[in-house]
């Protein structure tokens, strides 16, 4: 048998986890979000590991389908010869949960040193991930 009022339960959950969501667009970091995409000339660059590379491989697709260039990466194929994909002018999107994901922050550096934005999506601001980003969009737990 179906438990019916547990599947409700998981809606509500979800529909209130996006509602949440709408206070961020009141963040000025939503905003420089927003302003880096839109004025990026080059590619969106979006990296995640495990679930969050493939919901990274979704957002990617999703900005290649609109109009705006974008292609995923993988951090570990990055740190062996992929990072020669990133061009100057592209910017590089970060997906992680915790912020403190080893293959993302190997990233880091080789990026900065090129002055390659960095934008986040994480969920603790407290994140090294966040704190090197040049923008970071904090979903929270």
């Amino acid at each position: 048998m179906f438990d019916l009022n547990y599947a409700k339960a998981v809606i509500a959950a979800e529909a209130a986890g996006v509602e949440s969501m709408a206070q961020l667009i009141e963040r000025p970091a939503f905003e420089l979000a927003c302003r880096m995409v839109h004025e990026c000339s080059g590619s969106v660059i979006v990296t995640g590991v495990g679930k969050a590379g493939i919901v990274g491989q979704k957002i990617s697709g999703t900005l290649a389908s609109t109009g705006t260039c974008s292609h995923f990466l993988h951090p570990t194929e990055a740190v062996h010869g992929d990072l020669g994909r990133v061009q100057n002018n592209d910017i590089v999107l970060f997906l992680s949960h915790s912020g403190q994901t080893d293959e993302l922050l190997r990233l880091i550096e080789p990026l900065k040193q090129r002055a390659i934005k960095l934008l986040s999506i994480v969920g603790s601001a407290e994140s090294r991930l966040a704190r090197y980003s040049d923008v970071a969009l904090c979903m929270g737990k």
